[in-house]
């Protein structure tokens, strides 16, 4: 299937709500990395990540420490170029983190607004660059 047709509208709507079941169900390293490109540049409020490798000491840190997490996908508007496309992602972020010695876990709630530019891979979408533009706290949430 030539590259052009893999990018639709449909197909990265589709690529990003798997992206976040893959997130919420923190899903084995390999099986996020293989939804990305070697040459990720990942960046989110509290550092750039680069790569596999730096992806990967990311995604260990919030599986240790977020659980009962739900994303939900509220807008993804992909501007397609070819083999590439620059694509506006809104998502709601729900999670829990407990903080030990704390008797309670605490709720958090988050709106982010992200840029992504994915790529055509071999079996579809690739997400090549990741960044969180701006992360909303919901009322009522605790702070990060």
């Amino acid at each position: 299937m030539p590259a052009e047709r893999q990018l639709t509208e449909d197909a990265i709507r589709s690529f990003a709500e798997h992206w976040y079941v893959a997130l919420d169900q923190h899903v084995g390293l390999a099986d996020v990395l293989a939804l990305t490109t070697e040459d990720l540049e990942f960046k989110v409020p509290e550092d750039t990540f680069l790569g596999h490798e730096g992806f990967g000491r990311w995604y260990a840190a919030v599986t240790h420490r977020f659980f009962d997490e739900v994303h939900t996908v509220t807008k993804v508007e992909p501007v397609i170029e070819g083999d590439r496309a620059v694509v506006r992602v809104l998502v709601n972020w729900q999670a829990k983190v407990w903080d030990p010695p704390a008797a309670r876990s605490v709720w958090l709630g988050f709106d982010a607004d992200q840029t992504w530019t994915v790529v055509a891979g071999p079996d579809g979408p690739l997400i090549k660059q990741y960044t969180v533009n701006d992360l909303a706290p919901m009322p009522g949430s605790a702070s990060l």
